[in-house]
């Protein structure tokens, strides 16, 4: 394929880490990659015959050429050479007219396969475990989905076929050249390693200037980003860092420019190298077909088959040059297809049972027996935690940040499982339920409340789709937002923003407190539910959240003592494991983990708490 600053520029090699990470060509890669072009077979056949037909109908306006010369110029027949003109100016046309209808059928076909890797991609990635989001970067996932996928197109619509069409274009042009002059067929093939070589070493170093300069652009645009990003900004503001950001940049500027300009001569020669080669074969045919005829060598020899000799000779270098780079498109090609089923291949930990089970969970117990859990091997988490949350009361979970509560609670809807152990509802393990059955009857609230860019209205029916008018109305008012939304321009129309950046962290918490209480669960987790609330909001929305919690089975992560206080008991999680449990007098009598935690953390918080009060 040509490279974008000309044929076998920067495009016909491989990077340094392109070369260590080839990906090994097996059947059973071949044979998968052909797994998603299967089902289009016949429109790929009408390509492949559309190019087949183009390579044979281009040979025409060269042949023609020569007929021109030798029929029309030397008979001197004006008729002749209008009918061939216009025969050659047909041919042109047919030639073109089938490539633009090959060109529709291959971006159908690579629109096609695009959209079948990105469902499938997506309805894996959905499949996926919690613990797959947080490990695995958010912008390596978006690459595999979006450019890695819609990478394939180009080596549908642009790989497979330039490869068909070159070699197509090759093979009749070369038995076309035999078949009028063996001999001029020769002289002109005998340019091509003229071509070759120095074409690599141009195209070497112009990679090489290439590759210093994009490091150096890379640098550049980070250095652009750090320092003029709002943050950034204020940083060298405060600090009047103004003439040292700008000396910095200066410097890498003029080395990317420096690079830029040597690329750019580089290029120049390239060009000029490639101009003089191309035009030695046409030369070299001229004077080789001169001396035949000047010498009666060939007398089957004329002017008409020199002048189409050079033409078709035109016609062959292009294509012979682009299959020279046929490895490093196919070894890229593969590679991008390894990417994609590397997360095909990637199996969910966390799957739907084969016999999935729908036992009733409103009025069961929750238990943990013996769970231990890590997120690595060398450091474990939890150890041994067993507890149990009777049917109907509201459990507190305290404990030092970092000491497991979240996971604890994790466990529950099966965000990760147990590695030891069990986690129970009523006497079935979580890891027998029907996945979806037991996550629609777990109501989460968590600390971070995310939302999505959209409404409200939309936020909150991602709950519950099919609630009604009168059913959301009611949420809303139990979350206390009914003021709030009243006081928008568009009511339950207004669009929140992305990730719910329009609103404060109360009214996004509200939202999502709302958002559950529509949804109607058995059992409610709440992490720290109320900790983006001020006293006020988080008073008013108490009364809400009991009513939400009243005859369910609750489980509270909570750093307020006011929450902590209406709990019916109270679980310290201390080393990953459960340190004490009890009431709040019970637990401070013992002077331990639950007493230290009073000194130094609630205590704070009902003095701040009873000041704001007042």
């Amino acid at each position: 394929m040509p490279g974008p600053r000309g044929p076998m520029g920067p495009r016909g090699f491989l990077t340094e880490e392109e070369k260590q990470n080839v990906p090994k060509v097996t059947g059973k890669l071949i044979k998968r990659i052909l797994s998603y072009l299967k089902p289009y077979w016949f429109q790929f056949l009408l390509v492949f015959l559309a190019i087949l037909v183009s390579a044979g109908i281009g040979l025409l306006p060269s042949i023609i050429t020569g007929r021109i010369v030798n029929e029309a110029l030397g008979g001197r027949d004006m008729a002749l050479l209008i009918k061939l003109l216009l025969a050659a100016f047909a041919t042109l046309t047919a030639s073109e007219v089938i490539g633009v209808l090959e060109s529709y059928i291959n971006a159908w076909i690579s629109s096609r396969i695009i959209f079948d890797m990105k469902n499938q991609m997506y309805g894996h990635l959905q499949s996926m475990p919690h613990a797959f989001f947080t490990t695995e970067k958010q912008g390596d996932i978006i690459t595999r989905m979006n450019t890695d996928i819609s990478g394939v197109s180009s080596v549908i619509s642009g790989t497979l076929s330039s490869i068909v069409r070159n070699i197509a274009v090759v093979v009749t042009t070369v038995v076309a050249l035999f078949a009028m002059s063996w001999q001029l067929a020769l002289v002109g093939i005998a340019v091509i390693p003229l071509l070759i070589l120095p074409t690599r070493s141009a195209g070497k170093t112009r990679w090489k200037l290439l590759s210093e300069s994009q490091k150096k652009n890379d640098e550049m645009n980070q250095l652009v980003n750090e320092t003029l990003s709002v943050s950034g900004s204020l940083l060298v503001k405060l600090f009047t860092r103004e003439r040292r950001e700008m000396k910095r940049f200066t410097a890498v500027n003029e080395e990317v420019t420096q690079l830029s300009m040597k690329e750019q001569r580089s290029g120049k020669w390239f060009m000029v190298l490639m101009g003089m080669f191309t035009q030695l074969g046409p030369l070299l045919i001229y004077f080789a077909g001169g001396y035949f005829i000047i010498t009666k060598s060939d007398p089957t020899l004329d002017v008409g088959k020199i002048v189409a000799s050079v033409a078709l000779i035109n016609r062959l270098y292009r294509p012979v040059q682009s299959l020279l780079n046929i490895h490093v498109d196919f070894t890229r090609s593969l590679a991008l297809f390894t990417r994609i089923f590397d997360y095909f291949d990637m199996v969910p930990s966390i799957r739907q049972p084969e016999h999935a089970k729908r036992p009733s969970v409103r009025h069961a117990d929750i238990r943990y027996e013996h769970v231990a859990f890590s997120y690595s091997e060398d450091k474990p988490l939890l150890l041994d935690v067993d507890f149990t949350v009777p049917a109907g009361r509201m459990y507190a979970i305290v404990g030092p940040s970092g000491s497991g509560k979240s996971t604890i609670v994790n466990l529950l809807p099966r965000l990760y499982d147990v590695d030891a152990g069990s986690v129970k509802i009523g006497d079935c393990d979580v890891r027998d339920f029907d996945l979806e059955y037991l996550r629609r009857s777990i109501g989460v609230v968590t600390q971070d409340s995310y939302l999505f860019n959209g409404t409200i209205r939309e936020n909150l029916l991602y709950a519950r789709e099919t609630a009604s008018e009168q059913e959301l109305l009611d949420a809303i008012k139990n979350a206390n937002l009914t003021e709030f939304i009243e006081n928008q321009p568009d009511g339950l129309d207004t669009v929140v923003g992305n990730r719910g950046l329009k609103l404060s962290g109360g009214e996004k918490q509200r939202l999502s407190i709302a958002r559950v209480i529509l949804k109607n669960p058995s059992i409610l987790i709440l992490d720290e539910a109320t900790s983006a609330l001020d006293s006020i909001s988080e008073t008013a929305i108490q009364g809400a959240l009991e009513h939400l919690m009243d005859g369910r089975t609750s489980i509270v992560i909570a750093h307020r003592l006011s929450t902590i206080l209406k709990a019916d008991r109270i679980l310290v999680v201390c080393d990953g494991r459960i340190a004490e449990q009890g009431t709040h007098d019970e637990l401070l009598e013992r002077n331990g983990t639950y007493r230290e935690l009073y000194e130094t953390q609630f205590r704070e918080v009902i003095e701040r708490e009873a000041e704001q009060t007042h």
